[in-house]
């Protein structure tokens, strides 16, 4: 057998697309004496794989112990596993690295060129993507892909039986709460857990910049921004999905992550009789998150610091700050109260 095993098997799929795995690999072991059925098998699985699915990468997203996939160019692929970086064993090629990148990224019809040389897309089985190439990322294609459980997280497991039971409490008594927590540490999974908790029959409108909350609730209705495509269409930003999630009667507004001006139409829908909303926001503590939500609010505002702050107090119950130690995720608590602003 002269060609390469991968190229063979490529040019049998594309003469014949309706040969099956099996005898992908009868032809394999007849072109190729001696080529035994397991390994014949595993090179008819990997060209499988790199032709319909996501490579070498395949394993990686099957698996629910990995909680971060990133690669930094060319080499060696690393993973995140209960907060600790680790080889996975797998490098790629340039090419396997191009190839995967078109593959991430097909679904979601996001544009990556000199021109545009970041982008955000979410894989789908929920997982959030983000890939940047030169010229910012000068060492090669840079791939971060971030995964969430697939099973929504006890709220006993961001603390002791205490923990979940004022969590539990702040739901029932409608409090607004912010979810704070460095990147990683479990904000969106501590809100996928209190989002869990609620009742059935409540009507919750969740607005993400990228969809990563599950959502189990018959009820519960989910909006998405969008980046601008192409010159003549103009982006529908988180600010213009919290202005009309107004609009949709919800019983509790959650608000994926708040990270710009968005922050301010948040306070104001908190102020307007909206109880029981959710939020995340990064933060390195309870206090200083309020302080990043007062600065984010007077982003393309005119309104006074002092008018900002007022309307924190008023808005905002609870602050559930999430740190992270290894696997073990701990939640601590701010009241409103006993934060004395920016």
């Amino acid at each position: 057998m002269s060609a390469r095993p991968h190229d063979q098997l490529r040019r049998w799929l594309i003469e014949d697309g309706d040969l099956s795995p099996a005898e992908l690999v009868e032809r394999l072991r007849s072109s190729a004496p001696g080529t035994s059925a397991a390994d014949a098998g595993r090179r008819v699985q990997q060209t499988l794989e790199r032709i319909d699915g996501f490579g070498a990468l395949t394993p990686l997203l099957a698996s629910e112990e990995v909680n971060d996939i990133c690669i930094n160019g060319p080499g060696e692929v690393l993973v995140d596993v209960e907060g600790a970086w680790h080889s996975s064993g797998i490098t790629l090629t340039e090419v396997d690295l191009d190839l995967l990148v078109e593959r991430l990224l097909a679904p979601s019809g996001r544009r990556l060129d000199r021109l545009h040389p970041t982008v955000d897309a979410r894989l789908a089985d929920g997982s959030r993507l983000h890939v940047a190439i030169s010229p910012v990322a000068p060492q090669g294609p840079l791939v971060t892909i971030r995964r969430f459980p697939r099973r929504v997280i006890e709220l006993e497991r961001f603390g002791d039986a205490a923990t979940a039971r004022r969590l539990r409490a702040a739901l029932a008594d409608r409090l607004n709460i912010v979810v704070s927590g460095a990147t990683g540490a479990g904000k969106t999974s501590l809100i996928s857990a209190l989002v869990d908790e609620l009742p059935a029959d409540e009507r919750l409108v969740v607005i993400e910049d990228t969809a990563e909350l599950q959502l189990n609730s018959m009820s519960a209705v989910r909006l998405e921004a969008q980046p601008a495509l192409g010159e003549l269409h103009q982006p529908v930003t988180l600010r213009d999905l919290v202005r009309n999630a107004l609009r949709m009667r919800p019983d509790r507004m959650v608000v994926g992550e708040v990270r710009g001006p968005e922050a301010l139409d948040l306070l104001v829908a908190l102020n307007s009789g909206h109880r029981g909303a959710l939020a995340t926001c990064h933060g390195i503590g309870g206090g200083a998150v309020l302080d990043r939500l007062a600065v984010l609010a007077q982003l393309d505002s005119t309104a006074a610091p002092s008018a900002i702050e007022a309307m924190i107090h008023s808005g905002v119950d609870l602050v559930a700050h999430v740190s992270r130690e290894g696997p073990d995720r701990m939640v601590t608590f701010l009241d409103i109260s006993d934060w004395n602003g920016s």
